[in-house]
């Protein structure tokens, strides 16, 4: 079966595990928890960690260096389950998401999003096939879990939540992915990470909703408004970069200060920064 769309399950059931699912994972397949640090990779990693032996598990992030939010890495290592290797799935030629966009004079947008194919999507399947290949206990069978919910976007409702994936199941690999809490809402995330005794990535309580780069092009105005008090040094590096290449971030095609209502050059002293952030802002390249 190359896909599988299930009924939306009643609020109690929390994680709907596909019957074929069920099957690789009784049959010692690897279950590849792909997390980027936000609310919902967390609520995943949590509920996978109890159906799943921890000796079948593994962790997969994808760092963005200085774009990504401070302590995203330490808060994975902090809630992930004990005993489960973490991998960190670097781009292969070390340019940095800004430089990428510099090389091709432009930002990513909603049709364009390199960001996502080149910073994540490739790095981490590209460690998950060598680590596949090198733990043959798991026989080539993986299953890998990404925190997609319907309840995001139009978009991301029309995703498949168990599909067999043609492009990486090839070599002697049996590749399937799988969206563990497709169904659930924000609320019941959040009801989950707090349950477990655990608390969501530290951005959520500073007004930010995505833990995803610190400016996306999927943020909204006061989104990139809030990012931009909370990272000014990171935020100037973004309109220098608007002014060089001609291009926005926005899809809107407005420059950030316009957009966001904050100069160029914002002050380092941004008031609302906690002491980490001040810290990581002074010390960051």
């Amino acid at each position: 079966m190359s896909g599988h769309r299930p009924h939306r399950r009643p609020p109690a059931a929390d994680l709907y595990i596909p019957p074929e699912c069920r099957d690789m994972i009784r049959r010692g397949a690897l279950v590849a928890v792909n997390h980027s640090g936000g609310k919902d990779s967390q609520t995943m990693t949590i509920l996978l960690a109890r159906a799943v032996p921890r000796d079948q598990l593994v962790v997969v992030h994808a760092p963005l260096g200085q774009v990504e939010w401070p302590g995203t890495v330490e808060h994975i290592e902090n809630t992930m389950p004990a005993g489960v290797p973490l991998i960190m799935a670097r781009v292969a030629s070390g340019k940095s998401l800004l430089e990428m966009i510099e090389e091709r004079g432009r930002f990513p947008g909603p049709r364009t999003r390199f960001c996502t194919r080149s910073a994540k999507i490739s790095p981490i399947e590209r460690e998950l096939r060598h680590y596949l290949k090198a733990h043959p206990r798991f026989g080539g069978r993986i299953v890998s879990a990404v925190g997609i919910r319907r309840d995001e976007s139009n978009a991301r409702s029309k995703r498949i939540p168990w599909a067999r994936s043609d492009r990486n199941s090839r070599a002697g690999r049996e590749w399937f992915d799988w969206l563990p809490i497709f169904d659930l809402g924000a609320d019941d995330v959040f009801r989950i990470i707090r349950d477990a005794g655990q608390s969501p990535h530290w951005v959520y309580a500073e007004g930010v909703s995505r833990c995803s780069c610190s400016l996306c092009i999927f943020s909204s105005r006061s989104q990139l408004r809030r990012a931009a008090e909370l990272r000014p040094r990171l935020y100037a590096k973004y309109v220098q970069l608007e002014k060089r290449i001609g291009h926005t971030l926005s899809p809107s095609g407005v420059a950030l200060p316009a957009l966001t209502g904050i100069p160029a050059d914002p002050a380092a002293g941004t008031p609302g920064l906690s002491d980490r952030l001040l810290a990581e802002e002074g010390a960051g390249p």
